[in-house]
């Protein structure tokens, strides 16, 4: 495991988000090794946040400093009510808050009841619009950060093999290993409805395999922040 630059910093936001990091990839460890049973989002989005709630006392140095964790929280945007996955709440030691959103993605090769499970297009689709809802959390100010976490067991997501004859209209939803993109406006449909995507931020694509799983944490950068800030919070996130 690569060392996760903030979890030391001076300041209780940095840490909160090197926390987020770090739980993601512990538990992506016990996913990986079978010490943590993931069966569908419900049960990886509790069994991440018991993870997080474990660490986040130990990053934690003012005894001012204080954090909660709320699932599935309900916001309103633009007259629409959302969920966030999770959503980290951390008060720092003059009270100031600062809240982390966090959308969560998962994908078994089998549903719950046994049964194969197909609906790719639809899983590809569902995280490009998880990075524009978090996008939409910050600039509406329910957030300060928003983070997407996906795992999966499909390697075809990660590393497709190039298609014969016509590329499938999913391919616009890429989320192959290394994938750079962002901002641009996504509106192929997908299941056979409508679809509008605008993303107003870069991402890049950085898959992590642990056992039979993938696992995925992006973030937006704004197209104007300078290129020595964007390797500063890519070095954050290593």
């Amino acid at each position: 495991m690569q060392h996760i630059a903030g979890l030391e910093s001076e300041s209780f936001e940095v840490r909160l988000r090197a926390a987020v990091s770090l739980a993601w990839r512990l538990f992506a460890k016990k996913v990986g090794a079978g010490a943590i049973q993931v069966h569908k989002e419900a049960s990886m989005q509790l069994q991440y946040a018991h993870v997080l709630q474990q660490l986040l006392p130990l990053v934690c140095f003012d005894a001012n400093e204080s954090f909660k964790l709320e699932l599935e929280n309900g916001v309103e945007l633009d007259g629409r009510r959302f969920e966030i996955d999770l959503l980290l709440i951390g008060l720092a030691a003059d009270h100031r808050p600062y809240r982390i959103a966090v959308e969560m993605k998962c994908y078994r090769t089998k549903a719950a009841s046994g049964k194969p499970r197909g609906a790719q297009d639809i899983f590809r689709k569902d995280v490009y619009e998880d990075l524009q809802i978090t996008e939409r959390y910050v600039s509406a100010g329910r957030a300060d950060e928003g983070v997407v976490l996906v795992m999966n067991e499909h390697e075809h997501f990660v590393s497709p093999r190039p298609p014969r004859g016509e590329v499938p209209k999913s391919w616009i939803y890429d989320l192959t290993h290394g994938a750079t993109f962002g901002p641009k406006t996504l509106d192929t449909p997908i299941g056979g409805q409508p679809v509008r995507i605008e993303l107003e931020r870069r991402y890049a694509l950085d898959w992590e395999r642990q056992g039979d799983f993938w696992f995925l944490e992006v973030q937006g950068v704004l197209p104007q922040i300078s290129a020595a800030s964007t390797c500063a919070i890519a070095a954050r996130n290593e």
